[in-house]
């Protein structure tokens, strides 16, 4: 038992060390949002200004919308934003998400719940059915 205990919190430590920012979203964000957003994601990019609309700062875009309601804005589109859920996989859409909230994070008070969001998309991402062993078929009734 304490083995498994062990691989499991191994496995776990290696998730949440995982779920911060990283290289593979730089680039993406980078390659898909920094000409409009920029590089703070304040709305300031190179091409913000002759956009015919504001382009949304994230730290109010987290402060007034859910993270459900952000996803669907990347996916989807909005006003003048493309849709990028044809050019992007879901974990990328995901990547984006967290993106999102990292960025609202530079130049503003957090609060005291955003210090853990990192363990929260850790402990959403972890494919609890595999590590519990929830994953076996069910057995098929006969008829």
């Amino acid at each position: 038992m304490g083995v498994k205990l062990t691989i499991l919190l191994d496995f776990l430590c290696l998730m949440v060390i995982g779920c911060g920012r990283n290289e593979r979203m730089d680039l993406l964000y980078a390659q898909r949002c920094l000409s409009c957003h920029g590089p703070s994601g304040q709305g300031d990019g190179p091409v913000a200004a002759s956009l015919p609309a504001r382009v949304p700062d994230f730290r109010r875009t987290v402060e007034q919308k859910s993270t459900p309601q952000i996803r669907r804005a990347i996916a989807e589109g909005r006003g003048i934003m493309p849709a990028f859920g044809p050019a992007l996989r879901p974990a990328e859409i995901t990547d984006m998400v967290q993106m999102v909230r990292f960025l609202s994070r530079e130049g503003r008070n957090i609060s005291w719940w955003e210090k853990y969001d990192t363990l929260v998309v850790a402990h959403c991402n972890v494919p609890w059915e595999l590590v519990l062993g929830y994953d076996e078929p069910k057995e098929k009734q006969q008829p």
